[in-house]
């Protein structure tokens, strides 16, 4: 196909994928959460096709459910991928495991918790619904995504900032001391 000066190969046009906003929520609350933390945050800007683009400060928070355990370390990162939703879930999983995260006790402790929130608007298919069908009711996830997009909106929900008035608040504590760097590309 012709166009003015420029040929376009439409074979090529058809390989071209869009740009999505992914957000992801990391917890920790075994081994040093920190270092595990920004150690997993060097994994996922490791990932190709997968660009961070800010990560929030890190939250001390209490966990959910009735399993006895530490608090946990909790951070939002926001990314632009081109990935399909889940081969960004597969990623999640694969740097999951590398830190030995085991799936033994629903709602225990955890040496890395990676949650897919969103990728682009929504996408339901098997062993995935997006946005993440808690999201909105966690502040952990709410609260430092927050931080990093004041005027984002949960799809499906509204605006963080709406949904963040309406969640419980105790014990999420802002952790200033602890500072996540964005991983060096280069």
């Amino acid at each position: 196909m012709t166009n003015g000066p420029f040929e376009i190969d439409i074979d090529t046009l058809g390989n071209l994928r869009p740009i999505s906003k992914v957000v992801f929520s990391l917890g920790s609350n075994m081994g040093e959460p920190d270092e595990i933390l920004s150690e997993a945050i060097q994994h996922l800007g490791d990932t190709p096709d997968l660009m961070l683009v800010d990560i929030s400060p890190v939250y001390q928070t209490k966990p959910v459910g009735d399993v006895e355990q530490d608090d946990f370390l909790n951070l939002v990162v926001i990314a632009e991928s081109t990935l399909e939703p889940l081969t960004i879930l597969d990623r999640v999983h694969a740097i999951e495991e590398h830190f030995g995260r085991e799936r033994l006790i629903p709602g225990g402790p955890r040496t890395l918790d990676i949650d897919l929130i969103l990728v682009g608007r929504h996408s339901s298919q098997p062993g995935l619904d997006l946005p993440h069908p808690r999201a909105h009711e966690r502040a952990f996830v709410l609260v430092p995504w927050l931080d990093v997009e004041p005027n984002a909106e949960l799809p499906e929900y509204g605006p963080i900032a709406e949904l963040v008035e309406d969640v419980d608040l105790t014990g999420v504590i802002r952790r200033d001391d602890i500072v996540i760097a964005m991983p060096d590309r280069f």
